[in-house]
C-alpha cells in the first residue's frame, strides 16, 4: 500500500500520476513481465494487472480481445501472480491487480489476499463488486495490507460516492465517461464536476480512466486529478503482436509519448 501512496505523491513533481492498465497473459506471462518493465521504463508510476476474465465487466472489444488471446494462451490467477512476483524481482513499481469478483471468489478471499501479498501486489481493484457487497473483501485486503481501489462512475449519487470513498485506502478510480472502456478523442464533458464531487470528499488521491489514449488527453485529466489511467491505448499495441520481438520498445514509446 505505501508503494501506492508513495508514488502518487512523487508524481506530483512531474503534474500528476501515469498509470498503465495491462492485461496480464496477452501475449504471454512471460511478456508481460518484460512489458511492466518497459512501461517503468517509459514513464509509468503504477501498472494495473487485468486477470483475464471470460466475461470482463465494462470492458470495451479492445480488452475483451485481450482477455481471450490471454486465456487461450494458459493465463490463470496463480500464474498472473507469479508474474507479479517476477516483475517485483526486478521493480518497485507499485501493482495493483485489477479484476471481476468471481475469479478471486473462487480462489478464496483469504488466500489471494495472502498470495497477492505475498507476490508484491499493492493493491486490488475488484470492477464489479458495489461497496455495499464489499464487505468481506474489504476485510480480507486489509489483514494483508493491500490497498482497495473503488470504481465512481458518472451517474453515481454523492451517497454512492461517500460509500465507495469509506472504504478505499488505495486511490479511488474514476470512470470519465458513461459505458465501456475503449480510446477516445475527447473527455466527456461532465468529467471535471464529477472529478470535483469526489476530491471534495475524498481523502486519498483520485485516477480518472476510460477513454485516455494520447498525451493530451492525460495532461487534461491531470490538470484536474491526481492520475490518469490509459488501458485501450497500450493494449491494442500489445495486439499488433511481437513478430519482430519489439514489442517492449513500442509499448515503451506509448508510455513515454503518453508522458508527455
Amino acid at each position: 500500500m505505501k508503494r501506492i501512496h508513495d508514488a502518487f505523491e512523487r508524481a506530483q513533481e512531474r503534474g500528476g500520476a501515469l498509470i498503465i492498465y495491462l492485461t496480464a497473459g496477452d501475449p504471454s506471462l512471460d511478456d508481460t513481465v518484460r512489458l511492466v518493465l518497459a512501461a517503468r521504463r517509459g514513464g509509468a508510476d503504477l501498472v494495473e494487472l487485468g486477470i483475464p476474465y471470460i466475461a470482463p465487466t465494462a470492458d470495451g472489444p479492445t480488452i475483451q480481445a485481450a482477455c481471450l488471446r490471454a486465456l487461450s494462451a494458459g493465463a490463470t490467477v496463480r500464474g498472473v501472480l507469479d508474474a507479479a512476483r517476477r516483475i517485483r524481482e526486478q521493480s518497485e513499481i507499485p501493482l495493483v491487480i485489477m479484476s471481476c469478483y468471481n475469479p478471486i471468489l473462487v480462489y478464496g478471499l483469504q488466500r489471494f489476499a495472502a498470495d497477492a501479498r505475498d507476490a508484491g501486489i499493492d493493491g486490488v481493484l475488484v470492477s464489479d463488486l458495489p461497496p455495499a457487497e464489499a464487505g468481506a473483501w474489504v476485510e480480507a485486503a486489509a489483514q494483508h495490507d493491500l490497498a482497495t481501489v473503488l470504481l465512481v462512475a458518472p451517474g453515481n449519487t454523492d451517497r454512492h460516492i461517500q460509500d465507495a470513498l469509506d472504504i478505499t485506502t488505495g486511490f479511488c478510480y474514476i470512470i470519465s465517461r458513461p459505458g465501456i472502456t475503449g480510446a477516445r478523442e475527447d473527455i466527456y464533458e461532465g468529467l471535471r464536476d464529477l472529478v470535483r464531487r469526489v476530491r471534495a470528499r475524498s481523502g486519498v488521491p483520485t485516477a480518472v480512466g476510460f477513454g485516455l489514449s494520447t498525451g493530451e488527453q492525460v495532461a487534461e485529466v491531470l490538470a484536474m486529478a491526481d492520475g490518469a489511467v490509459v488501458g485501450s491505448a497500450v493494449v491494442n499495441i500489445v495486439a499488433e503482436g511481437n513478430d519482430d520481438g519489439r514489442l517492449p520498445e513500442r509499448v515503451e514509446a506509448k508510455v513515454r509519448e503518453l508522458r508527455g
